[in-house]
């Protein structure tokens, strides 16, 4: 008993002696005077600090005219964001499973929303991320081939721009517009960043690169002048919404909580009384779409029942982003008076 008590105090000694040996040779961690100070709270921040944040993009004039082409009460954008693979390439998910997802927009949510604009003989705006246009350049020539769509910025592999520095923002977009431009002979003029998402960078960028409009923020429901640390950059905000984005209402992503959540039914009542509304005000109504969402069979019948209830008003422009950015941009530019706010 005595030899067995023995041995295991030794055995103790032993692995204390082995555990401080141990942790003397790891490497000491930063001083004090290494450790970077936590940044202030937000409920600590004076008055100077709030204004400067939330003025680096703010929405400046009201750029709606007084009225739309040919007397039209209303000017009615449909855009589909064209982003097939590449929001899961984005995560780094490559499994075949989601990818088929994505790839479904291209071999049949895309022809089906071609041949409904077509039926309808309506004008459209396609964002594309430059990584979906060059896995399928057949499906961007088929947009192109029609002779009346747009092809607009929508990032390099729908990479989020907050996360990027200014650098790789820059170098991304240059990429992305001159993919762009070799794949449909014409150089964007407008943008729609992924997700809709902002760096501190991008405003001045887009002004950079000599872009026409954004259509990526939710200041207004009508056509705005982007204003940059209290300056009027020239650039035109065609604004979006979620209540008007088919992702929200649509998607399913079998490793998250995201999950359809509404019929097409639903969604129809909704951006039926969205365009009712914008036609009430002779305002601006965009619609965001993806065709790899909404070219589902049930959601395209959706779709198609919506255009033929904003056609059946006879006095509704529509137009792609491109032709409205540059009507609002004239009016203005003429000496047409905004509307006043409120």
């Amino acid at each position: 008993m005595r030899r067995a008590l023995t041995f295991v105090i030794a055995l103790a000694v032993a692995v204390g002696a082995a555990s401080y040996v141990l942790r003397s040779r790891q490497p000491a961690g930063p001083s004090p005077d290494q450790v970077s100070p936590a940044p202030p709270l937000p409920w600590t921040w004076d008055e100077a600090r709030i204004r400067e944040m939330v003025e680096r993009v703010r929405a400046g004039r009201d750029l709606t005219p007084r009225a739309w082409p040919n007397g039209a009460r209303v000017a009615v954008g449909l855009s589909f964001d064209f982003d097939n693979e590449t929001g899961s390439l984005r995560e780094g998910r490559d499994t075949p499973s989601l990818l088929s997802q994505g790839e479904y927009g291209a071999r049949a949510g895309l022809p089906r929303v071609l041949a409904l604009l077509e039926r309808r003989k309506i004008p459209a705006s396609f964002f594309i991320p430059a990584v979906s246009g060059l896995l399928h350049e057949s499906s961007v020539k088929a947009i192109v081939q029609r002779g009346v769509h747009e092809v607009g910025l929508h990032g390099w592999i729908h990479e989020r721009n907050s996360q990027l520095d200014e650098a790789t923002e820059r170098t991304l977009m240059r990429r992305s517009i001159e993919t762009l431009e070799r794949l449909t002979g014409k150089r964007p003029v407008g943008m729609r960043t992924p997700s809709w998402d902002y760096s501190p960078y991008t405003v001045r960028l887009a002004q950079e690169l000599g872009l026409l409009y954004d259509s990526s923020l939710m200041a207004d429901d009508r056509p705005y002048e982007v204003m940059a640390a209290g300056r009027p950059t020239g650039i035109v905000e065609l604004p979006v919404e979620w209540i008007l984005d088919d992702y929200p209402y649509f998607w399913m992503d079998r490793a998250s909580t995201v999950r359809p959540t509404m019929n097409p039914d639903e969604v129809l009542s909704i951006w039926q009384a969205e365009f009712d509304v914008a036609y009430a005000e002779g305002g601006l109504f965009i619609l965001t779409m993806h065709p790899h969402v909404i070219g589902h069979r049930s959601r395209i019948a959706m779709l198609e029942r919506l255009i033929d209830h904003m056609a059946a008003k006879r006095d509704v422009w529509f137009a792609t982003h491109e032709q409205i950015a540059r009507y609002v941009t004239a009016q203005a530019g003429a000496g047409e008076p905004s509307r006043p706010r409120g």
